[in-house]
């Protein structure tokens, strides 16, 4: 069983995430971009707040570490009957490369197949909340944490909004494989959320 976790900057995804994988210990916790050794050195190329890519050359990077992630893990975990929840994926790419960055998107879709051999989730949770919100709170952890993963942070406002209307696009085009959790509340309250979601969604999962 596969499992997404995807959502603008400061949605509390990766929170979330932490408490879904204390409910089910089995599972594997994983991230992108990184996840395999490889993957993580690309991760800290792609998340350097010093650095200044090429969108093209960017959208590379992430498929790259995205290849070496679903053919050491992912692809693995879900071959042998195990539960893979993973912190972004394919979608991240169609919000923040073609919503966000204005590329193409059908090309952005052929090379996440190409590059994941057309894996799909079996399903993804997009953790919405307004994106001067999310910014705010991803600006203030970074500012007394990982202040050397911040390049997307440093984006303006009106690339974070095209995001999030990206996320909320592609649960509505895709709403059998999309669950949509309202971001906005405490960690406790969204926490409920995903797991009501997880459990209405997935049965077998809570059996």
């Amino acid at each position: 069983m596969f499992i997404t976790f995807e959502g603008i900057e400061g949605s509390g995804k990766s929170t979330q995430l932490r408490l879904v994988a204390e409910k089910f210990p089995s599972a594997v916790a994983t991230k992108e971009p990184g996840g395999t050794p490889v993957s993580d050195r690309i991760r800290a190329i792609l998340l350097d707040g010093t650095s200044v890519i090429d969108p093209i050359a960017e959208l590379l990077l992430f498929a790259a570490s995205r290849r070496q992630h679903v053919v050491e893990v992912i692809r693995p975990t879900i071959e042998r009957g195990g539960i893979v929840l993973c912190d972004r994926f394919t979608d991240a790419t169609l919000a923040y490369q073609g919503f966000g960055r204005l590329l193409d998107l059908d090309k952005l879709r052929a090379l996440n197949d190409w590059a994941t051999d057309a894996l799909r989730p079996d399903l993804t949770l997009i953790y919405d909340l307004p994106e001067e919100v999310g910014l705010h709170r991803a600006r203030s952890r970074n500012a007394t944490a990982a202040e050397d993963e911040g390049r997307f942070e440093a984006e303006d406002l009106r690339f974070h909004r095209r995001v999030r209307e990206g996320y909320l696009a592609l649960a509505e085009a895709e709403p059998k494989r999309f669950a949509v959790v309202d971001a906005d509340g405490t960690i406790e309250e969204v926490f409920a959320r995903t797991m009501e979601t997880l459990t209405r969604r997935l049965p077998r999962l809570a059996a």
